[in-house]
């Protein structure tokens, strides 16, 4: 089943192609649905608007998708949308997942430090005690996990998991 999938990450990622591999890997597929997404992302109109047209353009684009992929590099858990993103995930009862990108070489070659969990960021109560979104939502490596065969699996168990 294809699945409609809104990826939260940094612009500084894209701008260094390491998000791009991600968000492109089904470019390279023979049958484009194999990769499981769709992409829902063109942060480059809309980034310099206000605050409430940033949140709306956001809205709009998580409609009619089930799942985010929060696109991990170094600086992404501390970023003001992504973080945006992640509570609007959790509280619309999205599927959730991390794709850590460090290891990804950038345009001039080089891997960047592993950034924070974007999930430690947030957390629910349950019987009186705090529960991270980083107990609740897995994270996987691009390379290390191989993320070009098996992204459209994480895609689907996160979907799942999350009743969609």
């Amino acid at each position: 089943m294809v699945r409609r999938v809104y990826f939260a990450f940094d612009y500084e990622d894209v701008k260094d192609f390491r998000a791009n591999v991600v968000r492109m890997s089904w470019v390279t597929k023979p049958d484009r649905e194999a990769a499981g997404f769709w992409d829902a992302v063109d942060w480059e109109k809309i980034k310099k608007q206000s605050d409430e047209v940033i949140k709306r353009w956001i809205d709009k684009k998580m409609e009619g998708t089930s799942v985010t992929a929060v696109l991990i590099g170094s600086e992404t858990a501390n970023r003001k949308w992504v973080k945006y993103e992640v509570r609007k995930s959790h509280e619309e009862g999205k599927g959730l997942l991390g794709v850590y990108i460090h290891n990804i070489k950038d345009k001039y070659g080089y891997i960047a430090d592993k950034g924070d969990n974007p999930f430690d960021n947030f957390y629910i109560e349950q019987d009186g005690k705090k529960v991270y979104l980083s107990e609740i939502y897995p994270t996987y490596d691009w390379l290390n996990d191989d993320g070009y065969n098996n992204f459209g699996d994480w895609v689907e168990k996160a979907a799942r998991k999350a009743g969609r």
